[in-house]
């Protein structure tokens, strides 16, 4: 590397294996964050629109039984009201069971896919919090491994100017802005997505509840008539 070839790409070129290994690892976890990033921002958005349209729907007055027959598969909200009024129909018709244990049968089953809607959303967040939290430590340490190596070819010269000292440290310190640049988007992404996660989550179970209150006296109503 001569003199004046100080540009980026040469100083990483100029790195050791180790760091070159260090600084491809980061750039891969930054490439899979930048694409989780935008499939899980699709999802939350997918799933934010269609809490909206269904309860809309819901709450328009539509009968149960038509809501159920017209909807079709889509994930979020109408799974939990699709589980609910599944359960809550074969028990009914079959006739057995006191209203109180039928209403325990409705809310286990709209658990269950409220449970599987948080695998869902949460599916990859893990892996955000991972890079956010990690990725700051391999670059430091690409940089450590970078400084020590430049600090033990000084060790075999004359005379170490600033010259020769510069090169070596600043292809090291490459690492840690790699590392940094992969980690922020990653811990913004994973802040932002749990508290979207959150959200709909409360919307979920709230809707079950509203929803387990009118099958709660739909229930009533049918044993008192």
């Amino acid at each position: 590397m001569t003199a004046t070839d100080h540009s980026i790409w040469s100083l990483v070129m100029e790195a050791s294996l180790l760091v070159k290994g260090v600084m491809l690892t980061l750039l891969l976890a930054s490439v899979a964050t930048w694409f989780l990033i935008a499939q899980r921002g699709r999802l939350f958005a997918q799933a934010q629109n269609a809490l909206k349209q269904f309860e809309n729907q819901f709450w328009s007055g539509t009968e149960l039984a038509q809501l159920y027959r017209l909807e079709g598969g889509a994930p979020g909200v109408e799974q939990i009201f699709r589980a609910g009024f599944k359960e809550y129909t074969q028990l009914n018709q079959r006739g057995n069971g006191e209203p109180e244990a039928v209403m325990q049968r409705v809310q286990r089953a709209m658990r269950v896919a409220i449970f599987r809607e948080e695998e869902r959303l949460d599916r990859h967040l893990p892996f955000l919090a991972t890079v956010g939290s990690v990725s700051p430590y391999i670059g430091l340490f690409g940089t450590v491994w970078g400084i020590m190596n430049s600090f033990i070819g000084l060790s075999q010269v004359q005379q170490a100017t600033l010259a020769t000292v510069a090169p070596g440290i600043a292809e090291a310190l490459i690492a840690t802005a790699i590392g940094l640049f992969a980690a922020i988007p990653a811990v913004i992404a994973y802040n932002r997505f749990s508290t979207r996660s959150e959200n709909l989550l409360g919307h979920y179970y709230n809707f079950a509840d509203e929803f387990s209150a009118i099958l709660h006296r739909r229930l009533h109503s049918q044993h008192a008539g």
